[in-house]
C-alpha cells in the first residue's frame, strides 16, 4: 500500500497520460491514421484529463466543498472524459456520417455531458471565455426577444446547441481548431518540449545576458534578447513573461533599473515573442488554414513584421536606458561551456526548422518533427558527453529520465492547455454561426465599406480592441478573423494583409488596456504598479498599432515576398523607428526646441509610413534616418543623469 501511494500520485497520473497523449500523438504524425477529425474524437477527452490533472496538482477545483467532494467531481469528469473516448469512437462512423440531423438519445447525452464538461474547465482555466459562452448561450436561445433589429435572430434549440458544439465534428469541441492543436500546433511543440526538458531556455538567458556587454545600458537588452528567443517556441506573453522574467526582471533591478521600467521591458519584449517566427502566437498556424497555404508562406511575412517590431524596440529600450541608467561597466558573469552548447543547439533547431521549409520545401508538420528529433539528439549527446565524458558538475546531479520526463511533462501541459483553448473557443464560434451574426456583423462592415473603407478599418480595430480585452491573443485572432477579414476582403482587401491586421489586432489584444495579463505578470515579478508597467508597455509597443494601419498602405511587407516586401518593410521600419524617437528621445535640451523636433520626426514618420506615392515616401525617410542617427548620438550627450533615480519613464 506504501508503494501504491507514493506511485499512485496525481503527478505520475498525469506523466502516464501524457506519455499515452505524446504516443498517440508520434503513431499519427507518421501514419495519419484516421485524419484529424478521429484525432480529435480520440485525444480531446484525452488532453482534458491531462488537463485537468496539471490543474489538480496546484489547487481544488472547488475550495469551498470538501476535499472528498472535490476527489468525487474529479473522478467523474475523468469518468465522463473516458467514457466519450469510448463511445464516440465506436460510434465514430454512425455519428459522423449516418446519424446526422438525427442523433440518437445517447449520443445527445454524451455531447451534453462533454459541452458541460468543457464549460466547466473553462469556467476553471479561462474565465472570461467560459463566461463569453455563457452570454452567447443565452443570446442562441432567447435572441429573438431582442429589441434591437441588429441583434434579432430566431430561436435555437437548446439541442442544436449541443450538437454543433459536440457531436457534428465539424466545429465545436471537435472541430477545426481541436484538431489543429493536435496535429500542427503539437508537432512544433515538441521543440519547446525538448528544450524545456534539457534546460536550454534558462541557459538562453544565461547566454544573453553575457552577450549584452559590460555597460548597464545593455542589461535592459537582455529581456529583449531572451524573449525573442524564447518567443520562438511559445505561443503565450504572459507564459514567456514568466519564464523568461523570472530572470530578466530581478537583473534589472539589481543593476539599477526601476521596476515599473524593468517590467514594461519585459512586457514589450514578451509581446515580441508572440509576433516572432516560427510559432507566431499559434495564430500563424491558423492563418495558414484559414488562407489553406504552406505555413512557409506565413512565417516569411512574419518576420517582416518582427524586423519592424523588434528595431523600434531595440531604439526605443536603448533611449530609456540611456536615459535612466549610468554608462558604468559591471562585471559579465561567466557562462559554463554546457549552457553555450545547449544554446547553439537550440538555434540550430531554429535554423533547420526553417531550412526545411523554405529550401526543402517540407511541410509544416513533417519540418517541425525532423527538427525536434534531430534537438533532442544534440541535447542528448550533449547531456551524455558533459555528464560522462567531461563530468560537469552543472549535470552531476541530473538523471537522463527525469529530463526525458519533464519533456514529455512540458509537452503535455503545453498541448492539453491549448486543446482546451481551442474547445472553448469552437463552441464560440460555433454559437456565432448558428446565430447569424458573423453574417450581420460582416453586413454592418460592408454597409461602412460604402461610406469609406477607413471607417471600416477604424471600426474592426474598435471591435477586434472590445473583443481583445481579456482574452488570449489565439482566442482574438479567431474571432476577429472569422468577423471581420471575409467583410474586409469583399471590399477588395488583400487576404494577407485582412489577416495580419487581424494577427497584430490579437497581439495588441494582449497588452490592450484595461486588461493584459502579459503585464499583470511583469507587474508582480516586478513588484511595481499593474497599471503603470502596462501604461509604459503600450508606449514602447507602439510599433505595433502603427503596422496594424500601415499594412494597409505598405502591404507589399506582407503581400509580396522579394525585393518589394524588403523596401516596403524598410520604410515602415524607419517610420516607427522615428515615433519611437519621438516619444523617447531628446535632440534638444530647451522644451520649445526638444518638442519641436518631436512633432517634425512625428510629420515625417507619418509620411514614410502613411503616405501612398512611394517617391514621397522615400524622400521623406532619406530625411528621417539621418536625423535618427544624429538623434541617438545627441541623446546619448543630453540625457540627464539625474533620471537615474526615476521610478518609472516618461515620455515627456
Amino acid at each position: 500500500m506504501e508503494v501504491l501511494k507514493r506511485l499512485l500520485t496525481l503527478r505520475n497520473l498525469a506523466f502516464v497520460a501524457g506519455l499515452v497523449l505524446f504516443v498517440a500523438l508520434m503513431r499519427y504524425f507518421f501514419t495519419g491514421a484516421g485524419g484529424p477529425r478521429f484525432l480529435a474524437v480520440n485525444l480531446v477527452p484525452l488532453a482534458l484529463i491531462i488537463q485537468m490533472l496539471f490543474l489538480y496538482q496546484e489547487r481544488y477545483f472547488y475550495p469551498r466543498l470538501p476535499a472528498a467532494a472535490n476527489h468525487v467531481l474529479v473522478l467523474a469528469y475523468v469518468g465522463i472524459c473516458l467514457y466519450a473516448m469510448y463511445y464516440l469512437t465506436v460510434n465514430y462512423e454512425d455519428v459522423a456520417i449516418w446519424r446526422q440531423a438525427a442523433y440518437t438519445r445517447h449520443d445527445l447525452i454524451v455531447g451534453a455531458l462533454m459541452f458541460l464538461l468543457v464549460m466547466e474547465l473553462s469556467r476553471l482555466v479561462h474565465p472570461i471565455l467560459f463566461w463569453v459562452n455563457v452570454v452567447l448561450v443565452g443570446y442562441t436561445l432567447w435572441g429573438y426577444l431582442s429589441p434591437i433589429d441588429f441583434f434579432w435572430h430566431p430561436s435555437v434549440s437548446l439541442e442544436r446547441i449541443v450538437t454543433s458544439s459536440t457531436v457534428e465534428f465539424s466545429t465545436g469541441v471537435y472541430g477545426r481548431y481541436s484538431q489543429l492543436a493536435l496535429t500542427l500546433i503539437a508537432a512544433f511543440l515538441l521543440l519547446a518540449a525538448a528544450a524545456s526538458g534539457f534546460g536550454a531556455q534558462g541557459a538562453l538567458v544565461d547566454v544573453m545576458r553575457r552577450l549584452a556587454g559590460r555597460s548597464r545600458h545593455t542589461v535592459p537588452q537582455t529581456a529583449v534578447l531572451a524573449s525573442v528567443s524564447v518567443g520562438m517556441v511559445s505561443g503565450s506573453g504572459s507564459a514567456n513573461t514568466a519564464v523568461t522574467g523570472s530572470f530578466t526582471i530581478p537583473l534589472m533591478k539589481r543593476y539599477g533599473v526601476p521596476p515599473t521600467f524593468a517590467g514594461a521591458v519585459e512586457t514589450a519584449a514578451s509581446m515580441g515573442g508572440l509576433i516572432m517566427p516560427p510559432l507566431m502566437a499559434v495564430a500563424g498556424f491558423l492563418m495558414a488554414e484559414f488562407l489553406s497555404v504552406p505555413y512557409w508562406e506565413v512565417v516569411i511575412r512574419g518576420f517582416a513584421v518582427a524586423f519592424v517590431y523588434f528595431t523600434s524596440l531595440v531604439l526605443a529600450v536603448h533611449l530609456l536606458s540611456v536615459r535612466l541608467l549610468p554608462n558604468t561597466p559591471i562585471q559579465i558573469p561567466e557562462v559554463p561551456l554546457y549552457d553555450w552548447v545547449r544554446t547553439a543547439i537550440f538555434f540550430t533547431g531554429i535554423v533547420v526548422l526553417i531550412v526545411l521549409m523554405s529550401a526543402f520545401g517540407y511541410g509544416a508538420m513533417r519540418a517541425a518533427l525532423f527538427t525536434a528529433a534531430s534537438v533532442l539528439a544534440m541535447l542528448l549527446l550533449a547531456w551524455l558527453f558533459f555528464r560522462y565524458v567531461l563530468r560537469d558538475p552543472l549535470v552531476t546531479d541530473e538523471s537522463l529520465l527525469r529530463n526525458l520526463r519533464t519533456m514529455i511533462e512540458t509537452h503535455a501541459e503545453m498541448t492539453s492547455y491549448l486543446t482546451l483553448l481551442m474547445a472553448t473557443l469552437g463552441i464560440m464560434i460555433g454559437l456565432f454561426t448558428v446565430t447569424g451574426f458573423i453574417t450581420r456583423m460582416g453586413s454592418l462592415l460592408l454597409h461602412l465599406g460604402e461610406f469609406h473603407i477607413i471607417a471600416t478599418i477604424i471600426m474592426a480595430w474598435i471591435f477586434g480592441w472590445l473583443v481583445g480585452t481579456g482574452l488570449p491573443p489565439t482566442a482574438t485572432y479567431i474571432i476577429v478573423a472569422v468577423i471581420i477579414v471575409p467583410p474586409l476582403r469583399a471590399l477588395g482587401v488583400d487576404p494577407w494583409v485582412a489577416h495580419f491586421f487581424a494577427f497584430l489586432l490579437a497581439i495588441w489584444g494582449e497588452l490592450s488596456p484595461p486588461t493584459s495579463l502579459t503585464a499583470a505578470v511583469a507587474a508582480k515579478i516586478a513588484e511595481a504598479s499593474f497599471m503603470r508597467t502596462m501604461w509604459e508597455a503600450l508606449k514602447i509597443c507602439l510599433p505595433i498599432t502603427i503596422m496594424s494601419f500601415a499594412i494597409f498602405v505598405r502591404s507589399d511587407m506582407v503581400v509580396n515576398p522579394g525585393w518589394d516586401q524588403i523596401t516596403d518593410t524598410l520604410l515602415v521600419a524607419v517610420g516607427t523607428c522615428g515615433v519611437t524617437y519621438a516619444v523617447f528621445g531628446r535632440f534638444f535640451v530647451a522644451r520649445a526646441a526638444r518638442w519641436s523636433m518631436r512633432l517634425l520626426m512625428l510629420a515625417l514618420s507619418m509620411v514614410v509610413v502613411f503616405h501612398p506615392e512611394d517617391p514621397i515616401a522615400f524622400v521623406a525617410a532619406a530625411i528621417l534616418l539621418p536625423l535618427l542617427v544624429a538623434g541617438v548620438l545627441r541623446h546619448h550627450r543630453l540625457a540627464p543623469p539625474k533620471m537615474v533615480e526615476a521610478t518609472a519613464p516618461s515620455g515627456g
